[in-house]
This record gives C-alpha cells, structure tokens and sequence, in this order.
C-alpha cells in the first residue's frame, strides 16, 4: 500500500473527502517527524512505539578499495510494534 492508497483508504473508512483524509495523513506524520525530531518517542496504544536511536560514530571499510573510513554519529528512527498489531498479524 502506498501514500495515496492509504489516503483514499481513510476516506472511505471515515466517510471524508479524499482532500480532508490526505491534510489528516499529512498532520500526523508531521506530529510523529516533529517528536522525533526533538528525541521525543510517541506512542499509539495497540500499534506501537517510534523512537529515536542513536548511532555513534565508527570506522568502516570501503569495500572497494579496502580504505578505513570515518562514519559519523547518526540518529535513525525505529518501530516497535504493539501487541494488538502483533496480534492481528498472527
């Protein structure tokens, strides 16, 4: 399922327009992408938990010419699923 999919999705589901779903969409990944952005997880009960991880910096190999190479620090989003979607997967 992609963006627009999921879009016309909760416009059925929510009997909305396509335009009202896409600005509801749209909200809440901005919510989530703000908190994030902060180091701030969310939580959706049920269906899980975004958070930030953190990644320190560290030596890496270029595997083409096998030169030692610095990787930066990084933060990277994760998903931990909930048990109800856990659930409804098995």
């Amino acid at each position: 399922m992609n963006k627009s999919e999921l879009i016309d999705l909760i416009a059925a589901r929510a009997d909305i327009s396509k335009s009202s779903a896409g600005d509801a969409l749209e909200a809440v990944l901005d919510g989530i992408t703000g908190s994030l952005s902060m180091g701030q997880s969310v939580t959706l009960v049920g269906f899980g938990t975004f958070s930030v991880s953190r990644r320190a910096a560290r030596d890496g190999r270029n595997p083409r010419t096998g030169e030692t190479i610095k990787i930066k620090a990084s933060n990277l989003a994760k998903f931990k699923a909930g048990k109800a979607l856990k659930d409804a997967l098995n």
